[in-house]
């Protein structure tokens, strides 16, 4: 039995990417200074997500709702978030994520006084190659395909089998 086809993300520069999305992407600065690795977003918790290949780099949120939690998003683990603070002292665990605690997401506050040069700081560290910032998602388990009686909100007919007569 062959794979199922999978679905390929048509890959837009910056440029493309900010004139087809409806709604502006914050902060697209940050797409500027990686142009080099190609990157594009995707729509990710009512946020943008920045990819180059199949990493996940950062997120850019700008919302109106935990204003706290706006700015940068770093995916990162907990094991680099020592050496990371050193480097950018504004970062901080996301509150919308834990509810205060630690999670392996960090965040740039967009409300720190030296936020944009940090911003450019975590981007020269990405174009570097940098392994502390930058993750694969985990792949996601393919769902069962809904049958016919499933879809319109029926239970599924129980499979019967035929037995054969006695001879």
């Amino acid at each position: 039995m062959s794979d199922p086809p999978t679905r390929k993300r048509k890959r837009l520069s910056p440029a493309e990417t900010l004139l087809t999305k409806t709604k502006s992407i914050p902060f697209g600065f940050v797409l500027d200074e990686l142009a080099a690795l190609d990157p594009f977003t995707s729509p990710m918790f009512g946020c943008t997500a920045v990819y180059s290949g199949d990493r996940i780099l950062l997120i850019l949120r700008d919302r109106p709702t935990a204003r706290e939690d706006n700015g940068v998003w770093l995916a990162t683990t907990r094991e680099h978030h020592t050496s990371l603070l050193r480097d950018l002292p504004s970062m901080r665990s996301i509150g919308v994520l834990a509810g205060g605690g630690v999670t392996g997401w960090q965040i740039i506050p967009a409300d720190g006084e030296d936020f944009e040069e940090q911003v450019l700081r975590a981007c020269a560290f990405v174009l570097a190659g940098d392994p502390r910032i930058g993750k694969v998602p985990a792949r996601k388990s393919p769902r069962a395909p809904k049958t016919a009686s499933a879809k319109k909100g029926k239970p599924a007919a129980a499979k019967t089998t035929k037995r054969r007569p006695p001879r």
